[in-house]
Order: C-alpha cells, then sequence, then structure tokens
C-alpha cells in the first residue's frame, strides 16, 4: 500500500467542514461535560496531567485522563482545558501522533515548558480566574512550578480533590486493579525485607535532622523494600501503595484483597513488635498522615514522586525534604547478590536477542517480516527464556 498523503494521515482544522483522520477521536461531548463539572466547582482552567498519583512514568489504563480526554495515547504530556479553549502540550517525539489523534477542539502546542503552559493560561483566563487541578496527579515540584508561573498575575491555583475528568468518565472508566501482590523469592532479593527496614530506620537515626518517619510513595520503593510483586500498571512489577515507616511501626497501604496468602503471613510475621506491617487500606493514607502530624514528628520524603495531595497535610516546620527518599536511593545501590542477578538476566536476555538476529537473517530476505511481526517475534523469544515475566515496554522496533 501507498504511504498515506499528508492530507489523509493527519488533520487538517484549516478547511470547512474539518478534515480528521479515522485515528482522530471525537472529544465534544467529552469536553462539553468537562466544562460542566467546571462551571459547577468554579474553575476558569483545569490542568490535567499524564501521571498518576505516584508520579509513575507508566500508568494503568484507569489513569489514563489524558488519553480519554484528548484521544492523544503518548506517555508524556498535559492538557488544559477553560471554558472556550483547550490545548495540549507534548515533546516533539509525540507531534505527529497528536495531529493524527487530536480532533479540531484541541489546539497542538510544540513545546513541555511549564512557563508557556503558565503564559496560555494567563492569556486563556480572565483576571481573577481560578486554575484548578487534582492535588493528588502532581508532585511538590510541578505543583510549585503551576504556583511560579501564576503568582502575581490575580489567578488562583485551586486544588479540587473530586478529580473532574474520573467525574465525567463515570462507569465507562476502566476498574481498579486486581491482580495478585506476591513475595519474591529470596534467591531473587539479596536481603530480607526486615534487613532492609533496619538499614532504613538506622539512616533515620543517623540523620541530623532525626526524622520519625519516612514517606513513600513511588510504587517502586514501596515494592523493592517488602520485596514484593504485583501486576497493576503494564510492564512493571509495582503494585498501588503508599509505606508510612517508623522507628517502631510499619504502615502498609494497599488494596488488602489482592495480597497473596504467602505474601501477608510474610509481612505478619513479626507481630506483634516494631517488625510488624499494619495492614491499611490504599485510600485511607492521606487521613492516617494526617493524623501522625498531629504529634512531635518529622517527615523525611522524596519531593519527586510525593504529590501535592498527601504533601500539602504536612506542616512545613515537620517536613525533611529531599529529591529522592532514603529508600529510592538504598534500591539504586545493588548489592552483589543483585548484580549477580543483573548480569545474568542481561546473558538470558542476549541469547534472545542473537536467537532473533539469527531469524531476521533468514526471514528478511523472504520478504516475511515488518516491524510488528519482528516485534512480536522477539517477545516470544524472551518468553521462553527461564524467569521471564514479558518486556518491560513495549518493543520500538523500526528499520530504514
Amino acid at each position: 500500500p501507498q504511504a498515506a498523503s499528508p492530507r489523509t494521515d493527519i488533520r487538517d482544522c484549516s478547511v470547512e467542514p474539518p478534515y480528521l483522520p479515522p485515528t482522530a477521536t471525537n472529544t465534544t461531548a467529552r469536553l462539553a461535560a468537562l466544562r460542566g463539572a467546571m462551571r459547577a466547582h468554579g474553575a476558569h482552567a483545569y490542568i490535567v496531567p499524564s501521571t498518576d498519583a505516584h508520579m509513575s512514568e507508566y500508568i494503568a489504563e484507569r489513569d489514563s485522563r489524558l488519553g480519554w480526554l484528548t484521544g492523544f495515547t503518548g506517555s508524556a504530556g498535559t492538557a488544559v482545558v477553560t471554558q472556550d479553549k483547550a490545548a495540549l502540550w507534548t515533546d516533539s517525539r509525540y507531534w505527529t501522533q497528536a495531529e493524527r489523534q487530536l480532533d479540531c477542539n484541541w489546539e497542538l502546542q510544540r513545546t513541555t515548558w511549564i512557563e508557556s503552559i503558565g503564559l496560555w493560561i494567563l492569556e486563556a483566563v480572565p483576571g481573577e480566574g481560578n486554575v484548578s487541578l487534582d492535588p493528588f496527579l502532581f508532585s511538590v515540584d510541578t505543583w510549585n512550578s503551576y504556583s511560579k508561573a501564576l503568582h502575581g498575575s490575580g489567578r488562583t491555583l485551586l486544588p479540587i480533590e473530586t478529580n473532574l475528568v474520573d467525574q465525567v468518565w463515570g462507569d465507562q472508566r476502566p476498574p481498579p486493579a486486581s491482580s495478585e501482590i506476591y513475595s519474591l523469592p529470596a534467591a531473587f532479593t539479596g536481603s530480607s525485607w526486615q534487613e532492609k527496614v533496619a538499614g532504613i530506620r538506622r539512616q533515620m537515626e543517623q540523620h541530623v535532622a532525626r526524622p520519625t518517619a519516612v514517606l513513600l510513595s513511588g510504587l517502586e520503593e514501596t515494592a523493592w523494600l517488602f520485596n514484593l510483586r504485583g501486576d497493576d500498571i503494564p510492564y512493571n512489577p509495582v503494585f498501588y501503595s503508599y509505606t508510612l515507616l517508623t522507628h517502631t511501626t510499619i504502615s502498609l497501604f494497599v488494596n488488602g484483597t489482592q495480597l497473596a496468602a504467602a505474601a501477608r503471613e510474610s509481612l505478619r510475621a513479626g507481630c506483634p513488635g516494631p517488625l510488624c506491617v499494619e495492614l491499611q487500606e490504599y485510600g485511607q493514607a492521606r487521613a492516617h498522615l494526617q493524623r501522625y502530624t498531629q504529634g512531635n514528628v518529622t517527615i523525611w520524603l522524596g519531593a519527586q514522586y510525593t504529590n501535592y495531595g498527601l504533601y500539602g497535610v504536612i506542616p512545613q516546620e515537620k517536613l525533611l525534604e529531599d529529591s529522592y527518599s532514603p529508600v529510592m536511593l538504598a534500591k539504586a545501590v545493588k548489592n552483589p547478590k543483585e548484580q549477580e542477578l543483573l548480569r545474568a538476566a542481561h546473558v538470558r536476555d542476549a541469547v534472545a536477542v542473537i536467537q532473533y538476529l539469527l531469524w531476521l537473517e533468514k526471514m528478511v530476505p523472504q520478504g516475511q517480516v515488518d516491524e510488528f511481526s519482528g516485534a512480536q517475534h522477539i517477545d516470544t523469544l524472551r518468553l521462553v527464556q527461564e524467569h521471564s515475566r514479558g518486556p518491560s515496554f513495549q518493543s520500538i522496533s523500526a528499520s530504514g
């Protein structure tokens, strides 16, 4: 088949009626519903990011609010909706994709700078207007950047705890994850979760600020700390969770029904006592944190991964902020066992890649392979290798 001509491949909003390729999503009804919800909350603009409450790079379908609202499925972007305008910001990897997926309700902004989003908002929103967002979907740093961009303009950054996209998405929104959370066998960890907890507590004791607790928001932090794995997000062995670790208690906020029996036993083995993991519902993290901050406490957290909804309940004088939590830094330093396992995994992967190159040499001259079937074949070769749990991202496969 011929390559699609520039006319048919991407949208053309300059003609009447506008031309939309079959890949574009009609967002008129979704935007009308969102604008109704915005009016009800007194929001003149609403910002929709592409991440989840844990600042995850990859997200579950349920958290793909930007994708549902705009039709754009790239992994990075920000949308802003006002009563009469809608714009999407994304980087150069995704400009062509956005022109194929957006309808003419959307302006495409070819940048990702918060300053440029701020300037657009200042033009689009009247002087005393409210700029709203879900505080659970913005990191502390990103919230501060928006705050700075609007500072002194008369516009107010107004958090709305009900997510307005979720409200209009309604029962069409995919259900919460229900996959099993399981313990990683000891052969794969190099140290028990109890040893890891003891190590973090030592760091708390040695820190000059004497923090009384560490708050974990990054999904990989909790998974690493407790040697647990899950399948809540495609291509990522994690599960939705928060952890609050003090010198004497451990609170894990998670959907308890997903925990495998052996995982639950592993966490409860030290009960009662300082190595007893108290299981609490995922949705209770903020209320628990709020109660904890009533005391004489200092909470250590990584600002990169902590959302503003949680951060905002901690009084400034009770905060110890770093870019990364001590768990994120401990996780980054691989013990000898982990190093050995990494090398072994790379060898197994190399075997699959060599098999693939051999297969390509044979099949390509026969005209039997395209990028898609090639990507499927290498996935199959990797899956038959021992310990494979699937790829870490969808194969990006190209030639010529």
